[in-house]
């Protein structure tokens, strides 16, 4: 029998050149003669270069008019001249005689050069190097919204995410008997969904880290927003939160679920149901023009109403791109208003210490006429289907 072909996920050189292109323009319109990124994520971003970033900067320098340029360590030049990029120079190693940033502003034509991160002493360096440097947030303020080319990505993440949790219940519901714990549901979840991916994808782009990543705590553990996965069993009347993370191409998504193991109390039955309530509030306050803020403040408010107030830790949820967590943020303090294009997480959770704890996660992107699931678990298995029966 023939496998099924494979599907490329990688954005393409074409669609890296015109962002170049695009950030090109930016720098001329701001009056710079160009760019410097060191920022990983943003380096990634701009080209397609994905790297495993470590202490020895990499650099990409963007001239106004020109051909772009990667500034790399010499253990990097055979993986740069990989990329579709052609000028190449290196600097043998860190932290070295020269600090590699200020090795970099020395390559550089041109004066009046932004550059989009830097601490205050390297920076300091660099300027007294390049008395024209600036901090320029052009390339972080560009990755907000992203193209439908990204979103389709993001899509086709949340799908083996929400794949994920399939995974993820049915082993609780076959291994309950014979004993399964926190790490088993993480092992079985990342093994099955990453060899799926393998099959189905021809290139896994950023898998240096693995494609998948999830977390799942049970019963009081579940009070731990950030808490590790251990060799804990899970027992009947337990609630067991799984969260998934999954990129392709590049690109991050999430979707989660708290699922209740065995039938659930009535109390357990209403923080299912505020919690669902909280999303959905969230999903209707995410509206074009709408600060990211505001949409944070409906989400909590429906978590207060609902009687939780005093379990709320985190914000309702976060950006997602080439980082799994990024800017603009649906958070108190974040007043960037909702772009058409822009990608978040939704995260209701209630964490009752010493008790349990309930997550679920949507992924969501913002269209003309609203936000939109990118992620459909939660919303084809509501809280009654969230029960394992045992």
């Amino acid at each position: 029998m023939t496998p099924p072909p494979t599907r490329s996920v990688y954005l393409g050189t074409d669609f890296y050149r015109a962002r170049v292109a695009q950030l090109q323009r930016a720098a001329g319109e701001a009056g710079l003669d160009g760019l410097l990124v060191l920022n990983p994520a943003n380096l990634m971003w701009a080209t397609g270069f994905f790297h495993i970033p470590n202490e020895r900067p990499l650099g990409l320098y963007l001239p106004a008019d020109g051909a772009p340029i990667l500034l790399v360590p010499f253990l990097e030049k055979e993986n740069a001249q990989e990329s579709w990029i052609e000028e190449i120079r290196w600097y043998l190693e860190y932290p070295g005689e020269i600090p590699a940033e200020v090795w970099m502003v020395g390559q550089l034509a041109g004066g009046r050069i932004g550059v989009d991160a830097a601490s205050y002493n390297t920076f300091q360096a660099m300027a007294a190097a390049k008395t024209g440097l600036r901090l320029d947030s052009t390339v972080s303020r560009l990755r907000f919204v992203k193209t439908a080319a990204e979103i389709e990505l993001t899509r086709v993440a949340a799908a083996y995410a929400d794949a994920g949790l399939e995974i993820a219940r049915q082993a609780v519901a076959d291994g309950l008997r014979r004993g399964i714990t926190e790490l088993d549901v993480v092992q079985l979840v990342q093994a099955e969904t990453t060899a799926r991916m393998k099959r189905e994808l021809a290139d896994l782009v950023n898998f240096y880290r693995g494609a998948v990543a999830l977390t799942a705590h049970a019963g009081p553990r579940g009070a731990l927003p950030h808490g590790q996965p251990g060799p804990v069993a899970i027992q009947p009347g337990d609630t067991l939160i799984v969260g998934i993370g999954v990129k392709v191409g590049g690109y991050h998504a999430e979707s989660g679920c708290t699922f209740v193991v065995g039938e659930p109390t009535a109390e357990q039955r209403r923080c299912l149901e505020a919690t669902w309530a909280c999303d959905a509030a969230a999903l209707a306050a995410l509206q074009p023009g709408v600060p990211c803020s505001a949409v944070n403040e409906a989400a909590w408010a429906s978590l207060r109403d609902a009687g939780y107030g005093e379990f709320i830790r985190h914000r309702i949820g976060h950006g997602m791109g080439v980082e799994g967590h990024e800017a603009p943020w649906l958070s108190p303090g974040d007043d960037t208003p909702a772009r058409p294009g822009m990608v978040f997480s939704n995260e209701p959770g209630i964490y009752r210490p010493g008790i349990d704890g309930y997550r679920i996660i949507d992924s969501m992107v913002v269209t003309a006429q609203g936000a939109e699931r990118l992620s459909s678990y939660l919303a084809t298995h509501g809280p009654d289907d969230r029960i394992i029966s045992i």
